[in-house]
């Protein structure tokens, strides 16, 4: 459920998980540099994760123009000087308007979009990032075939009613696809309410 103050748009999510996937990134994302954002949404994390690493430069992106109106209108907020313009990017186009980028974070995309998104993203990584760069992934996955919770089923399937191509993805199948690309798993971090978060390695 989002709800919004003019383009502002707000998710209540973010409220719950921003806190857990910080701690994780404080680790992941410690040395300077361009973090690119798959399908920021609201632009809420954008907005949150810049403000507390004034020593990233945080590029948001989504490829709905009223996600981005309202990633414009929370950074109008702050006016940061390390967060920059919202960007058009469908991680799923073989071409992305970014020439490089030394960390690639994608929150809560890869379920509520076709696995060709997933596929995209996994490409696009691996030709931005150099030897080393993280892709992190933070979201709901079945493990090994099965779902980790019965509210991960029923969410899967509440996404599947929705639209037939999205779904909870199975982290072995993300795994292999990243692998494919040049992408090695580094390391899964628990986190509340049955997501994990996922780190990736360039190994280009």
């Amino acid at each position: 459920m989002t709800a919004s103050f003019g383009n502002a748009l707000i998710a209540p999510a973010v409220a719950r998980n921003r806190e857990p996937i910080l701690a994780v990134l404080r680790d992941v994302l410690s040395t300077p540099g361009t973090v690119l954002e798959i399908a920021s949404g609201s632009g809420e994390h954008a907005v949150y994760f810049a403000s507390v690493f004034p020593h990233l430069v945080w590029q948001p992106t989504d490829p709905d123009a009223q996600a981005r109106a309202s990633i414009a209108a929370h950074a109008a907020q702050v006016r940061l000087p390390n967060l920059l313009v919202p960007l058009e990017l469908d991680a799923a186009a073989a071409v992305w308007p970014v020439a490089r980028a030394d960390a690639v974070v994608s929150i809560n995309m890869i379920h509520i979009a076709p696995w060709s998104a997933t596929e995209g993203l996994m490409a696009g990584a691996a030709r931005l990032l150099p030897a080393g760069g993280p892709l992190y992934l933070y979201g709901p996955y079945r493990e090994h075939g099965q779902h980790t919770a019965p509210s991960n089923a029923a969410f899967d399937e509440s996404l599947k009613a929705r639209d037939p191509a999205w779904g909870v993805r199975d982290l072995d199948e993300v795994t292999a696809l990243a692998a494919h690309h040049g992408l090695a798993l580094e390391r899964t971090v628990p986190m509340p309410a049955n997501n994990l978060s996922v780190i990736f390695r360039s190994k280009a």
